[in-house]
C-alpha cells in the first residue's frame, strides 16, 4: 500500500498532467499553436535540425493560417 507521501505525489503528478493536457487542448480549440509540442516533436524526430525560435515559429503559423499579405475575408 502506498504512502501518504506516495499518494499526494501521484495526485500532484495526475493533476500536472490533466493541467498540461487541458492547456494544449484550449489552446487548439482556440488556433494557438503549442511551441513546446513543436519542439520536442523536431528534437525527438529531427535530431539534426534546430527548432525554430518560439517567435519564428508562431510566425510562421499565422503565416500558414493566413497567408502573407492576403485576406481570408469572403
Amino acid at each position: 500500500m502506498p504512502s501518504p507521501a506516495d499518494a499526494v505525489r501521484l495526485a500532484l503528478d495526475l493533476l500536472a498532467r490533466w493541467w498540461r493536457a487541458s492547456c494544449q487542448t484550449a489552446r487548439l480549440a482556440i488556433g494557438i499553436p503549442d511551441y513546446d509540442v513543436y519542439a520536442a516533436h523536431v528534437r525527438r524526430v529531427h535530431p539534426d535540425r534546430e527548432p525554430m525560435t518560439r517567435d519564428e515559429f508562431f510566425r510562421e503559423r499565422m503565416d500558414a493560417r493566413y497567408g502573407k499579405g492576403r485576406s481570408r475575408c469572403c
